[in-house]
C-alpha cells in the first residue's frame, strides 16, 4: 500500500516526474492524473462487464472487509515502506526473511476477529513492494516456505478465512523492490519481458493453488503502465483460472471496482468502489503509531461508504508473530457489537440521495431510510417557554421527500411518534440518553425511495419581507 504522506512526497521527489506519475496509481481516486483514473475500457473490460453483476453481487451486499498488511517489514516495526524510507540495501533487508518467524496459524485469530467485527471478506498481502512471497512459489526462493516461516502463509490465510465463512482476497503488488528487473524493466525491453513473465507466473500460482479466490487486489504499477505489464493478458489469465473473481483497477485497467485510499469518495453512479483505510496511520505494523481511530469514527466511515454504494476495507497491521495489536482488537470488537444489532442499516444497503447533516448519517434499503444519529440531541425547550426543558429528545430531518409510514429505534424496537410536513420530519418522544453507541440507528419506513433534498425545501420556506409587519 501507499506510505504516509511525508514519506510519499520524499520518495516521489527521488523518482522524478515520470516515476511519480506511475506511482500515483496507488492513490487513484485522490490523484485523478493517475493511470488507474485514466484507464480506458478495453475488450477485456467489456468481457468482464458482461458477468460483473453476477460476480459482484456478494460484494455489494458485504460492505465491510478486513485488509491485512503483514510481511518482512513487520519485523522492523516501522510500517511497510521502511526499506525505501530508510534506504536499506537489499542484502541487509534480505536478512529479515530469516528473522520472520510467525506463530502457527496466526491467520485463525485474524479470521475470528473479522467475523466478530462483522466483516464479510478478507484481503491479505501475498506479496508487498518488498518482493517477499508469502506462499510456496516455484519461481523464487525469496518466499515464506524457504525462509524463516518455513511454511505457506497464504495457505494458512485461505484456510482460516474459509473456516469462518469469509470470502478470500489476495493483495498483490506489481511493483517489486527486490527483483533485479523490478526497476530496469522501465527502460530495458529484455528486462521488461523477464519481469512480466515472472509477475504473470506468480499471479498464475496464486490463482491456481488455493481453490476459489474471490478478490484480486492489485497495487502499485510503477514503473510500467498497462501495456507494459500486458495487463489485458494478465486479466484474461486470471479470469480463465478464476471465472467468478473480481479485480480492482490498479493494474492500469478499469477493473471491477475503483479504490480510493485513506479517504471516502464515491465513484460515479453505476461504478463500484471501495475505500481502503488504516486503523491508525500505518498499513504495516508500526510499534510507535498510536493514532488509533475510534469505534465511532469507524462506524461513521462505514455508514458513509454504504450511503454512497461503496465498501469499506479496513486494515490491520499484525505484529511479526501475527498477533493483532490490542488497540485494533478493541476497536473492531466494538464495531462488531454495534453491527450485531444495526447490521440491517449497513449490509445489502443501496446508494442513496441524501443531503448533509452535521449530526447524523443516512443509509437506505429500498424504501427504508436508516438515520445514523451520531450526536444525540439534548433536551428541547418546552413550547410554552424557554425557562425549562421537556424530558424528551426530538430529532428533526429537513427535506425528506416521501411520506413516512413508521419509525422505530433499531436496537430496541421502540416505536417513535412523528409528525411530517412539507419541510420537516420530526421524531418525538425519544429518550434523553442515546439508546445505542457509538451511533443510534432509527429505521424509517417510507412510501417511496427516501430522498433528502435541502435545496428543494429552501424555496418553500415562508420568509418575512424586510420592513413589512
Amino acid at each position: 500500500m501507499d506510505m504516509n504522506e511525508n514519506s510519499r512526497r520524499s520518495f516521489l521527489k527521488q523518482l522524478g516526474a515520470a516515476g511519480a506519475l506511475a506511482l500515483t496509481v496507488a492513490n487513484a481516486e485522490a490523484m485523478p492524473s493517475s493511470t488507474a483514473a485514466q484507464a480506458q475500457p478495453t475488450p477485456a473490460d467489456a468481457a468482464q462487464a458482461a458477468t460483473r453483476a453476477q460476480r459482484m453481487a456478494w460484494w455489494h451486499q458485504a460492505k465491510f472487509g478486513m485488509f491485512i498488511h503483514w510481511g518482512l517489514y513487520s519485523v522492523i516495526g516501522q510500517q511497510e515502506w521502511a526499506k525505501e524510507v530508510e534506504g536499506i540495501p537489499i542484502p541487509q533487508y534480505e536478512l529479515l526473511a530469516k528473522q520472520f518467524k510467525p506463530k502457527p496459524n496466526a491467520a485463525r485469530e485474524w479470521a475470528k476477529l473479522a467475523k466478530q467485527a462483522g466483516q464479510k471478506y478478507m484481503v491479505m498481502t501475498t506479496k508487498h513492494h518488498e518482493g517477499f512471497c508469502q506462499w510456496d512459489t516455484k519461481l523464487t526462493d525469496y518466499c515464506a516456505p524457504k525462509q524463516g516461516p518455513g511454511r505457506d502463509l497464504v495457505r494458512e490465510f485461505v484456510d482460516a478465512a474459509r473456516a469462518e465463512g469469509l470470502r478470500v482476497g489476495f493483495y498483490y503488488s506489481l511493483m517489486d523492490w527486490h527483483h533485479p528487473d523490478g526497476a530496469t524493466c522501465k527502460t530495458d525491453e529484455a528486462a521488461r519481458k523477464r519481469f512480466v513473465e515472472y509477475t504473470h507466473g506468480l499471479i498464475r500460482e496464486l490463482m491456481t493453488n488455493y481453490g476459489k479466490i474471490d478478490v484480486l487486489w492489485y497495487d502499485v504499477s510503477w514503473p510500467l503502465k498497462a501495456d507494459g505489464w500486458e495487463s489485458e493478458r494478465m486479466n484474461q489469465m486470471v479470469f480463465e483460472l478464476q471465472p467468478e473473481i473480481i479485480v480492482n483497477n490498479r493494474n492500469g485497467l478499469e477493473g471491477d471496482f475503483a479504490t480510493p485510499e485513506q479517504h471516502i469518495q464515491a465513484a460515479d453512479a453505476g461504478r463500484a468502489w471501495e475505500t481502503c483505510m488504516t486503523l491508525n496511520d500505518s498499513w504495516g505494523f508500526n510499534r510507535s503509531d498510536d493514532a488509533w481511530k475510534t469505534a465511532k469514527t469507524i462506524v461513521g466511515n462505514l455508514a458513509t461508504c454504504a450511503r454512497g454504494g461503496g465498501n469499506y476495507l479496513l486494515n490491520i497491521g499484525p505484529e511479526p508473530d501475527g498477533s493483532v495489536p490490542s488497540e485494533s482488537v478493541a476497536v473492531l470488537e466494538a464495531v462488531g457489537k454495534w453491527l450485531s444489532t444495526n447490521g440491517k442499516a449497513i449490509y445489502e444497503t443501496e446508494r442513496g440521495s441524501f443531503g448533509w447533516n452535521t449530526n447524523a448519517n443516512y443509509t437506505r434499503r429500498g424504501n427504508t431510510l436508516y438515520i445514523h444519529q451520531q450526536f444525540w440531541p439534548g433536551h428541547t425547550p418546552a413550547a410554552e417557554g424557554l425557562n425549562f426543558f421537556q424530558p424528551e429528545a426530538v430529532i428533526a430531518i429537513g427535506g425528506l421527500k416521501p411520506k413516512v409510514k413508521s419509525a422505530r429505534i433499531l436496537k430496541t424496537g421502540q416505536s417513535i411518534p412523528f409528525t411530517q410536513d412539507e419541510f420537516t420530519l420530526r421524531l418525538t418522544g425519544l429518550p434523553i440518553q442515546a439508546p445505542d453507541q457509538p451511533a443510534t440507528v432509527i429505521e424509517v419506513e417510507c412510501d417511496g425511495e427516501p430522498i433528502i433534498d435541502h435545496e428543494a425545501m429552501r424555496p418553500l420556506w415562508p420568509r418575512y419581507k424586510v420592513g413589512v409587519s
